[in-house]
């Protein structure tokens, strides 16, 4: 049996603490809740951590947060040898929030670099402090100080972020959505989730579960560290925080 999470991360990135109810824990410990702010590792960005608060004051640490037999099932993995919460308890939950901000900078910042470069995405991660997106990359010209001084660009104009959803016919007929060369959002549910940047999405819009910053200016200083050859024609573009070292 599959249960389904009210993902509370998706509508709010911004929400660090919350309460929810356990309603089921399964036999590996992991622990599944009626609602959650951790978001579950998926689209490249790791799973959430943090800590649940119980009633007495005790705590269950997390060092996890995985999806179980579908994406609405979200599994939080406690770390070892924590004292288990009883189905129909009451937590508060807390994720690590100066982490979960990183990524979420870092997930904009990845967003942000498949717009200077339109082409396939064929991989990515996203990091607290060193992510990648790697392109099936045409022979052209191009440099770390480059993308770089564009990338710089795009955060300092401050475009607003922003989430809509769309239905599953739309992104059919619009397939151009879809930046991944091989990974297709996942579909059954009727809807798919939109993150667009620019007024009116004028900068950018994709399928993306991920969570992001609001607008482009919280991402702060950033840079590309290096870009890779990965075959012929795949680069590796890292994305780090902070100025470009001189």
């Amino acid at each position: 049996m599959a249960w389904q999470t009210e993902t509370v991360f998706r509508e709010d990135s911004y929400i660090k603490e919350c309460d929810a109810e356990v309603v089921a824990v399964n036999d590996r410990g992991g622990i599944i809740l009626d609602r959650t702010i951790f978001y579950a590792t998926s689209g490249g960005q790791p799973g959430d951590t943090g800590k649940f608060v119980r009633s007495d004051g005790s705590e269950v640490l997390i060092a996890a947060t995985v999806t179980g037999e579908s994406k609405e099932e979200i599994i939080h993995v406690p770390s070892k040898d924590a004292v288990l919460p009883q189905v129909g308890e009451r937590l508060s939950l807390v994720i690590d929030w100066p982490r979960r901000y990183s990524l979420m900078k870092m997930h904009t910042a990845c967003h942000l670099l498949s717009v200077i470069y339109p082409y396939p995405i064929t991989g990515a991660a996203v990091a607290e402090d060193d992510s990648r997106v790697d392109f099936d990359f045409p022979d052209v010209d191009y440099s770390k100080e480059d993308a770089t001084a564009r990338l710089r660009e795009l955060v300092e104009a401050n475009h607003p972020v922003f989430t809509r959803w769309i239905t599953e016919e739309e992104l059919a007929a619009n397939p151009g959505l879809v930046k991944s060369k091989n990974v297709r959002p996942p579909s059954g549910t009727g809807r798919i989730r939109l993150v667009c940047i620019g007024e009116n999405a004028i900068v950018d819009s994709q399928p993306c579960g991920g969570t992001h910053v609001a607008s482009t200016g919280e991402i702060g200083p950033i840079h590309i560290g290096k870009i890779e050859k990965k075959g012929r024609e795949n680069r590796r573009f890292r994305i780090r925080f902070g100025d470009q070292p001189a």
